[in-house]
């Protein structure tokens, strides 16, 4: 029987238990040894609930301990490129949660790690792990919908700001608001659809405005609501919008963790030459193409799957492979990192930002 791979998870939080977690012990391949957290009472009841490992609190320990092989990083944005450094230094394989980190330059300090220690480093882009996102790249590929000019990307919401007031709110923390918590999926989706063209500039401007009286905000529902804190800091873009030029098609924008319109709009339109897409974020997607001098509208069918667990599966399966390089590798998405810094700092400074190779 083949040695299980032994992993650790550190950060014990909602993406850890919702998501990384669960997808793993469904992987016969592994045996969770760690779950690390800060606060310890969620390391003992992730220990409680799953049945497995040991909880701890400082995650050091999981670095001198050389039958753990590979990590989890699910902690908040500001500990993402400090853990995954420490873990590839200390030569374990990463699977970090989205974003790669708060900014640019961390992710960049990330990527040299993983080389300089020939260390995998994945992010959890998990939306390359979708069947209706796979299927779409490879209608594009096949020319299907002809070349690609623009797309469009809406990922909007009424009154859904996560945990106002914690982590997800303070910039210090989180590096920014619902561009790096939401966006850098919908972004990422494009990229990896369109084979990752080359950023070359960008505009756009951001909105601090509904979450900034915490104690006053209205709401119907929240993720991570345990972290809510009316006392805590709110500094981060509740709405943002802009345009992306490439090498490739335009990549036009607008996001918002609350709008004052009472309507949810997820969606990427991709808009070529002979037809074009709108995938609904999470769900299928609508095709229309031009043929028989006719305009034909379908909403394809497929299998669908569930991507985190793909995602975990395929990172296990990377860990046995090194040599293999996932969609999700750092080298990939460190061009999405580059261009939501792009857009934030176009936002800050209110003018065009020019990419720089």
């Amino acid at each position: 029987m083949e040695k299980k791979i032994k992993v650790a998870v550190i950060g014990c939080g909602t993406i850890a238990n919702s998501a990384h977690i669960p997808a793993y012990l469904k992987n016969d391949a592994v045996e969770i040894k760690y779950f690390c957290d800060i606060i310890l009472e969620k390391a003992e009841a992730a220990v409680k609930k799953y049945g497995c490992g040991i909880a701890i609190k400082d995650y050091h320990e999981i670095l001198k301990d050389d039958e753990v092989v590979a990590v989890s990083v699910c902690t908040p944005n500001n500990m993402h490129s400090i853990i995954s450094i420490d873990c590839l230094n200390a030569k374990k394989h990463v699977l970090c949660e989205k974003p790669a980190a708060r900014n640019y330059s961390e992710a960049l300090k990330m990527q040299e790690a993983a080389h300089k220690n020939n260390c995998i480093l994945n992010i959890g882009v998990v939306n390359r792990f979708n069947n209706a996102v796979r299927t779409i790249k490879s209608m594009i590929d096949s020319g299907e919908i002809g070349k690609v000019h623009h797309v469009h990307v809406s990922f909007r919401a009424f009154r859904s700001i996560p945990g106002i007031g914690g982590a997800f709110t303070n910039k210090d923390i989180a590096g920014g608001g619902v561009l790096i918590d939401w966006g850098v999926h919908y972004l990422d989706i494009v990229m990896y659809c369109m084979n990752d063209p080359k950023p070359l500039s960008a505009s756009a401007e951001q909105f601090i405005v509904l979450g900034k009286d915490i104690k006053n905000y209205v709401y119907t529902g929240m993720w991570a609501e345990d972290t809510r804190d009316v006392n805590g800091v709110y500094n981060v873009d509740d709405s943002i919008t802009g345009l992306i030029r490439t090498n490739g098609p335009v990549i036009s924008f607008i996001g918002a963790w609350a709008q004052n319109v009472n309507a949810g709009e997820s969606y990427i339109d991709f808009l070529g030459d002979k037809g074009g897409i709108r995938l609904h974020y999470g769900a299928n997607f609508d095709l229309v193409v031009s043929k028989n001098n006719s305009l034909i509208q379908s909403t394809p069918v497929f299998k669908g799957n569930d991507h985190f667990i793909e995602e975990i599966n395929c990172f296990v399966d990377n860990v046995k492979h090194p040599e293999k390089r996932l969609p999700s590798h750092i080298d990939t998405v460190i061009i999405t990192a580059k261009m939501m810094q792009g857009i934030y700092d176009s936002a800050e400074k209110h003018e065009e930002i020019k990419f720089k190779d």
